[in-house]
Order: C-alpha cells, then sequence, then structure tokens
C-alpha cells in the first residue's frame, strides 16, 4: 500500500509540474515529498492525489467555508511566493495544514511556519494533520488572520490561502523589508493570485495568476457576500444591495427570456476575462452558483467551479439575467497556464437568459456587454498589474489609462496594463 500511495502522489506532482511550468525546484520537491492524503482523513487516497480542491467543511447553509485547495493552484502560488530554506513565513488560512506543510519542506528546520485560521476546529485538524505528517512544529493558530501573528514577525513571506478584499495593515507591519506577500485578490467576482513586493511605501504586483479560493471571514471579510437563495443554491454579490432574495427566488422559478450573444468562449476567458470584464464596468454584476436540480436557471450555466455549476449575471430590483450555454456541458473551470484562452474544444457559445419583470432588459444589457467584450478583443488577465496603496502611505496613484480603481478600507488597488 505504501508503493501504491507514493506512486499516487508520485503522479500528482508530474502532472502538477508539468501542466503549470512551476520553475522552483524546492516546490516540485515538496509535491513529491509531502503526502497530501495524511491530511484529507476519511478521503480515499485515489481522490486526495487528483489535481482537484476537496470541500472539507460547509456552513450551515450548506455554503463551503474550507477546502483543500486544488494542488496546482498552491504550486502556483508557491512558485510566486520563492521560498527559500532558513525564511520566516506567516500563512492566513490553514484550511487542512497541506499547504504549511509544503512551506515547512520548503523553509526546512531553519525556517519557521505561522499558519492563523479563524476557525478553532480547522485549526485544530491542521495541527493533528501535521503531527501525523512529520511535521509537528509548525505553529498553528486560532485566531483572526486579520491580525497575522506579532509575535513572529518580521516575516519573510506572506499567504493568503482565502480570497481576500484587502490587505491588513498588520499584514504589512509584520512584513520584512525585503517580504514578498501573495493573496488571492478579489477584484469583484474575479480572482487573481497576485504577488505583491514594495515599491517605496506602497505595494506592486511582480506576478498575477487566476485563481479561485473561498472568502475570508472575521474582521477583514470582503464586501462579497453569499446570498441563500434555495438549499444549495447561492446569489454572489460583490457588495452590499437591498435586495430581496426571496423576490430573486421567485423570478428564477419563473419562465426566462433568452437573448443570443452570438459569442462562444472557453471556460478560463469567463471566468477570468469576461469576468473581469464585468467587474470594471457593471455595477449590477452578480454570479449564481449552486446545484441545478434546486435552480431550473443552473441547468444551462456555463461554468463548473469545484464541480458546482455557475454562471455570471446582472440583477436589480426587477428580475436576473444570467449567462447560458442551453445544451452544452459546463466544462470544468481550471486555474492554468491555459488561461486566458481555456482549454481547446472547451468553448461553448453563450445566450443571456432573462427572469422576472424585467427579463427582456435584462437579457439584452448582459448580451450586449458579452458583445461588447467580444470586440474589445475579450481583455484578460495577461498583462495586468496591480498596485496596493495604504490609506497611511503618502504616495498617490497616478492616472493610467482603462485603470479599475478598487477602494477598500485600508488599501486602494489601481489594476492597469502596463
Amino acid at each position: 500500500m505504501t508503493d501504491g500511495l507514493a506512486a499516487l502522489r508520485e503522479r500528482l506532482a508530474a502532472r502538477v509540474i508539468a501542466a503549470n511550468g512551476i520553475g522552483s525546484g524546492r516546490v516540485a520537491a515538496a509535491l513529491h515529498d509531502v503526502p497530501r492524503h495524511l491530511f484529507l482523513p476519511g478521503v480515499p487516497p485515489e481522490a486526495a492525489y487528483r489535481d482537484d480542491a476537496i470541500v472539507t467543511k460547509r456552513d450551515a447553509s450548506g455554503l463551503p467555508v474550507s477546502s483543500s485547495s486544488q494542488p496546482a493552484i498552491m504550486a502556483i502560488m508557491l512558485d510566486q511566493l520563492e521560498l527559500a530554506p532558513g525564511q520566516r513565513v506567516l500563512e492566513i488560512g490553514a484550511g487542512t495544514g497541506y499547504n504549511a506543510a509544503l512551506m515547512r519542506h520548503i523553509v526546512g528546520p531553519s525556517g519557521l511556519v505561522v499558519s492563523v485560521d479563524i476557525d478553532a476546529d480547522l485549526a485544530g485538524r491542521a495541527r493533528d494533520h501535521l503531527a501525523c505528517a512529520g511535521y509537528p512544529d509548525v505553529l498553528v493558530l486560532a485566531a483572526d488572520g486579520a491580525d497575522g501573528c506579532p509575535a513572529h514577525a518580521p516575516y519573510d513571506r506572506v499567504i493568503a490561502t482565502v480570497g481576500v478584499g484587502d490587505l491588513a495593515p498588520a499584514w504589512l507591519d509584520q512584513a520584512a523589508e525585503r517580504a514578498r506577500i501573495v493573496v488571492p485578490l478579489d477584484l469583484g467576482g474575479p480572482q487573481l493570485s497576485v504577488a505583491f513586493g514594495r515599491t517605496g511605501r506602497h505595494w506592486t504586483s511582480r506576478s498575477v495568476a487566476p485563481c479561485g479560493f473561498m472568502r475570508m471571514r472575521g474582521a477583514l471579510a470582503g464586501p462579497e457576500r453569499a446570498v441563500p437563495l434555495e438549499p444549495g443554491v447561492f446569489l454572489l454579490l460583490p457588495g452590499p444591495r437591498d435586495l430581496d432574495p426571496a423576490a430573486v427566488a421567485a423570478a428564477l422559478a419563473g419562465p426566462g427570456t433568452e437573448q443570443p450573444t452570438g459569442v462562444a468562449a472557453g471556460p478560463a476567458q469567463l471566468m477570468w476575462s469576461l469576468g473581469l470584464w464585468l467587474a470594471a464596468r457593471e455595477p449590477r454584476r452578480c454570479a449564481l452558483s449552486g446545484e441545478q436540480r434546486r435552480a431550473p436557471a443552473l441547468a444551462g450555466a456555463p461554468l463548473r467551479v469545484q464541480g458546482v455549476r455557475t454562471t455570471f449575471g446582472i440583477v436589480d430590483d426587477d428580475g436576473i439575467a444570467v449567462l447560458s450555454a442551453a445544451g452544452a456541458q459546463a466544462p470544468e473551470c481550471r486555474p492554468g497556464p491555459q488561461w486566458p484562452d481555456g482549454p481547446a474544444g472547451a468553448a461553448v457559445t453563450l445566450g443571456a437568459a432573462g427572469f422576472g419583470r424585467g427579463a427582456a432588459r435584462l437579457a439584452a444589457d448582459l448580451a450586449a456587454q458579452v458583445r461588447a467584450w467580444d470586440e474589445a478583443g475579450r481583455p484578460g488577465p495577461a498583462g495586468l498589474h496591480v498596485d496596493a496603496y495604504p490609506r497611511s502611505s503618502p504616495d498617490r496613484p497616478y492616472p493610467l489609462r482603462d485603470e479599475l480603481v478598487i477602494e477598500r478600507p485600508a488599501t486602494r488597488f489601481v489594476v492597469y496594463r502596463a
């Protein structure tokens, strides 16, 4: 059995390294050596060694609140982090402990990994998994990650394994002068893993990569929220909005109006290119996610994210319109080197399905956004840069053409193309 587990681990590591262009030999060695199945007790080894995210906890409404992230995106983010032996690392979001083990493997006994999770239950489990896997010296704390861990600062590296909408002042204060910070940054819907380094008093991206993580909880929880419509069906909103969930659910249960777009696109284009377009231009934007049997509107959802049908749309008091691909098998959306074009053969032809009193108007508006995105050349994440200006910084963002400015409580983010 031991040989079989080693073979599964080797196969996963080889696949992740080759498919995602992982340049760090240290990250590759960690993937080869750290046994993921020990961090997923109760999950069959064959499943533990697939390149898939695995949900490990849900809240009372059924919304996933913790998972073991997809190994590919773990490797991509660790590659961005540029870890080295002897470094001190602060991790926000312990998960199962697997990512902390990968980092501990790289920094070695002369380094330090501190992992902080707001959920005491998850922190305890991660601590047990790490001890079982041979990494008992990883420090796992049950606390709000927004505060970091000042007792062991300064940190050479800071990484968040939860989606964040802001950079906590504590992380910046606890970061060493030449620190690198890698976070899944929420840009109003889609997320990008951004590796930040200091530039004067502000922070500038060194690299970006597509990603998708569950949102951070606690004091740094962003404005994004998931509104339950039915058991297992959620409306994802980028900020606080005065909408009646029952009215939206009733609209989705009624007849729909279909508006063709004439545009075909792959899953990565939809998630990180069209998603960014809507984030920059459409204040009514939303996403609908869940089980098809609970919401017939999800039957045509053009995406699957971690196995769950998902679609983008726009919503207001008169109803909702969502992207559809009637008759198509929704492809799985997975971060990787294929973005922004998506894997060959996975493109679907898009429509806009409207529901409620304003069905026709909303469907037409959504279809128009899709066509405008297509006519603009489908601008995506490639070539994007992100500058982060802490509110305490005397630096001021400089004006750029076609920039997206995102104002958050602690930070102003400026997203642009150089």
